[in-house]
């Protein structure tokens, strides 16, 4: 079913079409395409842009695909040629408590997990929607899936996923173009992630004092989080095409720079995925001006989880 909106952001209007992808357990799952802005260039040296699927933050708890702090986002993106399919997802962390200190935390790593996979199960739902109805015009073969906070781990695990063949409800050949996390990492009940092939083109932004997504690894007993450093490591190692921006006296205020941060994201979409270039960039950032976090940036999971 199709649902047309239009919404006011900044001083135009731009079409909004919103669709039922998946009925899952209680969970009505919609979608909205966000198409490019005309006049907006959609190739780049002759190589169409891909498709975006972006996938909220918010810890897995909350956050919705249309609240209004993501416009400006969206508005970057396709007044840059690019279409945006903003997915929900189910949010496995809702109502959930910790508890306290490295117990708390290895309680509710299986937790975790089980949300990251959700929402994985979920981002493959969606592609699976748009594979089987191609009058919605997207080219399931050129899609990059980005994400910020819990929806840059669901993004870093769909690829994770992939490359590992475990890429339920899509064809065996699927591929991604790319992933772009910003203060992402991957849940794992196993160890640190092993990728069985090369995944897709990776970008990866991270401050380097998060807490709330470890920028290295935060694990016991082989469960837990591994974070943008420690990607990055293996990701070299096996000689994949990835990118890191690591930022400087900053902490999880990244997963909120999708604006502040796009022309590192551009260079990333055009080099590596658009033109197929191994262009590995490993760079800090250390930028005053960036904007700060107070209330959420240093917070730790017991105190997003439990309010303390």
């Amino acid at each position: 079913m199709l649902t047309l909106a239009v919404l006011y952001a900044g001083l135009s209007l731009w079409a909004q079409e919103t669709y039922q992808y998946a009925q899952k357990d209680t969970c009505s799952l919609y979608f909205d395409i966000h198409r490019p802005s005309a006049g907006s260039q959609t190739e780049h040296q002759g190589v169409r842009k891909p498709t975006i699927i972006h996938v909220f933050g918010g810890g897995f708890k909350m956050g919705a695909r249309n609240e209004a702090y993501q416009s400006k986002r969206f508005r970057t993106l396709t007044d840059n040629g690019y279409t945006v399919v903003a997915i929900d997802y189910r949010l496995g962390m809702k109502g959930y408590k910790m508890g306290n200190g490295l117990v708390g935390l290895a309680k509710s790593v299986e937790r975790f997990y089980q949300s990251q996979q959700m929402g994985v199960e979920d981002v493959f739902s969606a592609i699976a929607y748009l594979s089987e109805h191609p009058e919605l015009g997207i080219d399931v073969s050129h899609i990059v899936v980005s994400g910020s906070s819990a929806g840059a781990i669901i993004a870093l695990a769909s690829a994770y996923a992939i490359a590992n063949g475990q890429a339920v409800g899509l064809p065996e050949d699927f591929r991604l173009k790319g992933v772009v996390s910003y203060a992402g990492g991957i849940i794992s009940l196993t160890g640190a992630p092993r990728f069985a092939e090369l995944p897709c083109p990776i970008l990866l932004m991270h401050g380097m004092n998060d807490k709330a997504v470890a920028y290295n690894h935060l694990s016991a007993f082989g469960k837990g989080v591994w974070g943008s450093n420690f990607l990055a490591r293996k990701l070299k190692k096996i000689g994949a095409n990835y990118s890191i921006y690591r930022v400087k006296d900053r902490a999880h205020d990244v997963a909120s720079y999708m604006n502040e941060l796009w022309l590192e994201e551009q260079l990333f979409l055009e080099k590596n995925v658009m033109q197929g270039e191994q262009c590995i960039i490993d760079a800090t950032i250390d930028d005053p001006a960036l904007p700060v976090w107070k209330e959420w940036g240093l917070m730790t999971p017991q105190e997003m989880y439990d309010g303390k």
